[in-house]
């Protein structure tokens, strides 16, 4: 199973659809805590090459992208074989 880091921020709609989708494909996920301006958000932007928007996902620390890059992967099926690598 791979590491899932996914940064979000409280009340973020496209946090919570993000990690409802993670959470219903059974996987385990690390789920950090970045509203503006902390250095958990500074850590998201420097490792997503700059992306300044929550949620922010990586999959053994590769960049997927936001929520709409992660929805778009499960509506191409796409998904299940991102993270199901090893």
């Amino acid at each position: 199973m791979p590491a899932i880091d996914i940064y979000t921020q409280p009340g973020c709609p496209y946090c919570i659809r993000a990690v409802r989708l993670l959470t219903q494909k059974g996987v385990s996920f690390n789920e950090i805590n970045a509203p503006h301006g902390t250095p958990e958000r500074a850590d998201s932007i420097r490792r997503s090459g700059g992306r300044t928007t929550v949620p922010q996902i990586f999959v053994d620390n590769a960049p997927i992208g936001g929520c709409d890059d992660l929805m778009a992967l499960e509506w191409a099926g796409k998904l299940d074989a991102v993270l199901a690598t090893d």
